[in-house]
């Protein structure tokens, strides 16, 4: 790869790497030190992997670093911090939806982007209909996180702090 082969992660132009091999995942954690972005099932089953490109979210255990020259990523590390958190990751203290917490940076980006996608009427299995408003009601973003596993179980907590962020009002 050229040096002219970049990526942003959050917000920071990095060169691709050299072994066309690599995936984003692994790019972001050993190439990077970025290792919010854990490492579950590296199959694109569990979603402990999600991170943002261009605004969608993706498994990036299933992607190679090399295919994303140009692109905009957006890891756990790039939506807030410990002193400024983004509302959702505030939403996840506050209604303790995590345990073990392995998952949790996979759910939290998972869940920004599916938010940008009720909003801009992205319609999924469980919308009532293809077009028009969609609505982030508990069997909406149900579907929507069905990607995003946790093996230990807190989910309504998660729903809690998702239904939260999306309604704007304390759940």
């Amino acid at each position: 790869m050229s040096s002219e082969n970049r990526v942003t992660i959050n917000g920071e132009a990095h060169p691709l790497p050299d072994d066309p091999r690599v995936s984003l995942l692994d790019m972001l954690r050993h190439n990077l030190g970025l290792t919010g972005t854990k490492k579950g099932c590296d199959h694109g089953q569990c979603g402990a992997c999600t991170v943002m490109v261009n605004g969608v979210r993706i498994n990036s255990c299933l992607t190679l670093a090399v295919m994303h020259d140009g692109d905009e990523v957006t890891t756990i590390e790039g939506l807030g911090t410990a002193e400024e958190p983004s509302a959702l990751q505030q939403a996840f203290v506050d209604h303790d939806a995590y345990q073990c917490g392995y998952c949790t940076p996979g759910q939290i980006c998972s869940a920004t982007a599916m938010l940008e996608e009720i909003a801009n009427g992205w319609p999924s299995d469980a919308s009532e209909n293809l077009d028009g408003t969609m609505k982030p009601s508990a069997e909406e973003i149900r579907e929507r996180m069905s990607g995003n596993i946790c093996r230990c179980g807190a989910y309504a907590n998660i729903l809690a702090a998702i239904t939260e962020v999306a309604s704007g009002e304390p759940a």
